[in-house]
């Protein structure tokens, strides 16, 4: 069993038909005929049915498919980590990231890293918390940033690149909203809006206001965070984020207060697999981005 019939018949069965994929394939349809009655003589199996002018998957012949794309794919990501080791700064880099780091964080890491490494392409996956560590695992991706940081995870080595505070957005119109700063406990008696429960966010706010002696009134919920930024600037409700969601404007109609009491903080950094090593550009990031914030911790 050849790697080139696999494919030949991925094209085949995709299109169903043999002389559409070998024009796609750019090789005589009587190449693609041979060597597809080959992997029919190999298996013992009819993997293809005619259908009029065209062809058509049997039963097994899809059930062979299934199988065979992923063959296909590991195979083909193995010859690209070859690649990558032959020459690091032209690899692939699969990066995970939550909501609250997109619109600062990750633009500037990456951004940063591209002056240096312009030929590194990056896959980037934007997904919740738990899908984040699960895809680590998994392989689907293969670092992340994520926060706050695992640190008891088995599978997991967690890397923490900055502590950052949590504070409390307002409406202008908000008695507080004059404050340079504030205790959460004062927060008691207003409405929250929220990510929905079962977002880390959620998880963290919820946790500081029990800590600070009260259960937040959740009255409206988004599942990002310009709606949520939205609500507040609607008036609906106070909401409690990361710094750095609001670091380059502070939304309209609201303030950003910082918490005193409790001191509200969420850790920030990055996860890789335990049991896989990094490939060489992946790594390349990883230093990168480590030896990235170190420096602009020294500066603040």
């Amino acid at each position: 069993m050849e790697l080139r019939q696999l494919r030949y018949f991925m094209e085949v069965a995709a299109r169903e038909h043999v002389t559409e994929a070998a024009e796609n394939l750019n090789v005589a349809q009587s190449a693609v005929s041979f060597q597809i009655a080959k992997l029919e003589d190999e298996l013992g199996v009819r993997l293809f049915e005619r259908t009029g002018r065209n062809i058509k998957l049997t039963q097994i012949g899809m059930i062979f498919l299934a199988h065979i794309k992923k063959a296909v794919k590991l195979v083909d990501e193995a010859k690209e980590k070859v690649d990558e080791y032959l020459d690091p700064q032209t690899g692939t880099i699969k990066i995970g990231y939550p909501t609250s780091l997109a619109s600062y964080w990750l633009p500037t890491v990456i951004s940063a890293f591209r002056t240096k490494q312009p030929n590194v392409v990056f896959h980037l996956r934007q997904g919740s918390y738990q899908y984040l560590i699960d895809a680590v695992k998994n392989g689907e991706i293969d670092l992340a940033f994520i926060g706050p940081v695992p640190t008891k995870d088995p599978d997991i080595e967690a890397k923490i690149l900055f502590t950052e505070n949590i504070s409390a957005l307002l409406p202008t119109n908000h008695a507080l909203a004059d404050r340079k700063r504030l205790d959460l406990s004062e927060l008691r008696n207003d409405s929250f809006v929220s990510f929905p429960k079962g977002y880390i966010l959620q998880k963290i706010a919820v946790e500081a206001c029990k800590e600070a002696g009260f259960i937040p009134n959740i009255t409206s919920e988004g599942e990002d965070l310009d709606a949520l930024k939205g609500l507040v600037s609607a008036g609906i409700g106070v909401c409690l984020l990361p710094e750095s969601t609001v670091y380059d404007s502070i939304p309209r109609f609201t303030v950003k207060i910082p918490i005193d009491s409790p001191q509200v903080k969420r850790t920030v950094g990055l996860i890789t697999p335990k049991f896989r090593d990094l490939a060489p550009s992946e790594n390349l990031f990883y230093q990168f981005a480590i030896d990235f914030f170190r420096v602009l911790e020294q500066f603040q």
